[in-house]
C-alpha cells in the first residue's frame, strides 16, 4: 500500500487539486474559495507527510510553524492584492488581444504555466547570482527542514519580484483576473509538492515536473552545490540552463539550510529585516564525502 502511495501521491495531488481549482473558477464560484481549497491542500499534504515521511525528524517541530504561518498569510495576501489590481494594470498596460481567452480554462492554464514558470525561474536563477537579490532570497533558504507548508515561506519583497517575473509577460498578453488567481493557486499547490516531506517516487515525471525529489537538492547548504534545479514547475528549464541535477541515491538530512549562516534568524520579523543588515563574511560548510561521491558519479 505504501509503495502505491509513494508513486501516486505527487501526480494525484498536483492534477487533482488543479482540476478542482479549474472546476471552481470555470463554474463561476467565488475566486476567494481557491484559498479554502489551498488550505485543504495544506491539510492533505500534512497528513501525507505523517503517513509516509521522507525524514521523520522533518515532521518534528523546530518551533518554526508560527513563522511559516506568518510568511504564508502575508505572501498569499500579496497574491490576492495582485489579482485585485490586475484590472487596473490591464487598463494601464497596452493589450494586444493576444491571449486566447475563448479557449477552455484548463487549456489557458496549460499555456500560462510554462510562460509564468520561465519568468519565475529566471528571477530565481538571478537571485543566486546577485548578492542583493540573494539577501532577500536567503530567507527562503534558511529553513533547516523541508515540509510542504514552508514552501510558502519567502521574504515578501522576493515573493513580489518572482510574481512580477511570472505574471507581467502574461498581463501584456491580456491575462484575465480569474486566470491569474488560478495561476496563483497552482503556484501554491506546486510549492507544497516541491517542499513536501513525503517519501514520494516520481520516476520519469522528474524530466517534466520539479517535484520534491528534484527540488530538495536545491536546498543543500554547501556553497554552490545547491545552485541547481531552479525551476518552479517544469524541470526542463533547468536542462536548458544547464543547472539540472538528480541524485536518486542521496538522501538529505541535516544538510538543508545556509551552510555559512547557521545563525540565521528564525522569527518572522527578524527574517524580514535581516536582508537589510550588514552581512559578515563567513566560511561555507563542507559537503560530506557521501554527497561528493554522488556528485562525481553524476558528472561521470
Amino acid at each position: 500500500m505504501r509503495t502505491f502511495f509513494a508513486w501516486l501521491y505527487a501526480p494525484l495531488f498536483f492534477f487533482g487539486f488543479l482540476a478542482a481549482g479549474i472546476w471552481l473558477v470555470a463554474d463561476g464560484l467565488p475566486v476567494p474559495l481557491l484559498l479554502v481549497l489551498l488550505a485543504f491542500a495544506v491539510m492533505v499534504s500534512t497528513l501525507a507527510e505523517r503517513y509516509l515521511p521522507y525524514r521523520t525528524t522533518w515532521n518534528t517541530s523546530h518551533q518554526d510553524e508560527p513563522r511559516d504561518l506568518a510568511h504564508a498569510l502575508v505572501n498569499e495576501g500579496i497574491n490576492g492584492l495582485g489579482v485585485i489590481t490586475i484590472p487596473l494594470l490591464a487598463w494601464l498596460l497596452p493589450n494586444p488581444g493576444l491571449w486566447p481567452s475563448d479557449w477552455p480554462l484548463w487549456l489557458q492554464l496549460a499555456v500560462a504555466l510554462p510562460i509564468a514558470d520561465l519568468g519565475i525561474t529566471l528571477v530565481h536563477y538571478a537571485s543566486h547570482r546577485s548578492p542583493l537579490l540573494w539577501r532577500l532570497h536567503s530567507v527562503h533558504h534558511s529553513v533547516k527542514r523541508m515540509y510542504g507548508f514552508n514552501g510558502l515561506m519567502k521574504h515578501p519583497l522576493h515573493q513580489t519580484l518572482e510574481a512580477l517575473g511570472g505574471v507581467v509577460p502574461l498581463l501584456l498578453l491580456g491575462l484575465s483576473p480569474s486566470l491569474a488567481a488560478l495561476l496563483g493557486f497552482a503556484v501554491g499547490i506546486q510549492l507544497l509538492l516541491q517542499h513536501s516531506n513525503v517519501d514520494m517516487r516520481i520516476g520519469s515525471f522528474r524530466h517534466v515536473f520539479a517535484w520534491a525529489p528534484v527540488h530538495r537538492l536545491h536546498h543543500l547548504k554547501y556553497g554552490r552545490v545547491g545552485d541547481v534545479n531552479f525551476a518552479l514547475f517544469f524541470s526542463f528549464w533547468d536542462r536548458l540552463l544547464g543547472t539540472a541535477l538528480y541524485l536518486p541515491s542521496y538522501r538529505l538530512g541535516d544538510d538543508v539550510g545556509i551552510g555559512d549562516r547557521p545563525d540565521y534568524p528564525v522569527g518572522y520579523v527578524a527574517q524580514c529585516l535581516e536582508p537589510f543588515k550588514a552581512q559578515a563574511k563567513s566560511t561555507p560548510a563542507t559537503a560530506p564525502h557521501e554527497l561528493t561521491l554522488a556528485l562525481e558519479k553524476h558528472r561521470a
